[in-house]
């Protein structure tokens, strides 16, 4: 079995059309392939430059609660990533970024343990890239960029241990862990998301 690193983006449930099409910014710009329609559960579509499980054909979420699309995301280029992308015939683009892909996204619309937030989890398709997803501060940097830009009120790594890295939260980058000193488990931490008292 190899590593499955990911990272895991919350948002308010009314914005994961937002995340989606910020996320279509982050998108390689040469990239060729048939634009996919998402509809989501309330009925807005957003088109986005990804497959669906290696498919193009439109995906209806209204009835499912979840989607899950191939990514390939831009990234800037720190150490880590030059590493990771070796002799690859890759040139970083005129902002200093490189495609790295898959990254398999896997959307949650109503995840059980915070039904009014989304859940956007973003997971390494090697162990290589799942080790460089822990290493790379450019990396963890477009999450986090990404989640203040969804709205996101919290951004995790999952190194699959017993302990997730949190790295933005309410607004704020962050270091800290759950457990922790801070939050003894994961409902503490939901416990501090705006909106969270408002549960039905």
């Amino acid at each position: 079995m190899g590593l499955d690193y990911s990272y895991e983006i919350i948002v308010p449930a009314q914005n994961v059309a937002r995340a989606l099409v910020e996320l279509t910014e982050l998108a390689p710009p040469t990239r060729r392939m048939m634009p996919l329609t998402v509809t989501m559960p309330g009925g807005d579509q957003v088109v986005v430059p990804f497959t669906s499980n290696f498919k193009s054909e439109p995906v209806d979420c209204s009835t499912s609660g979840r989607l899950e699309l191939d990514t390939s995301i831009m990234f800037g280029v720190d150490d880590a990533v030059r590493e990771f992308c070796g002799d690859r015939d890759s040139e970083p683009d005129e902002f200093g970024r490189i495609a790295i892909g898959y990254v398999y996204l896997t959307v949650q619309f109503a995840p059980a343990p915070h039904p009014r937030f989304a859940s956007l989890a973003f997971t390494a398709a090697t162990s290589g890239m799942s080790r460089l997803f822990e290493r790379s501060a450019s990396i963890g940097a477009v999450f986090t960029s990404l989640t203040a830009a969804s709205g996101g009120v919290c951004c995790l790594l999952d190194t699959e241990s017993d302990t997730f890295q949190i790295c933005w939260l309410n607004g704020q980058p962050i270091q800290d862990t759950v457990p922790g000193p801070r939050f003894a488990d994961y409902r503490d931490l939901v416990a501090v998301w705006p909106g969270h008292d408002h549960l039905a």
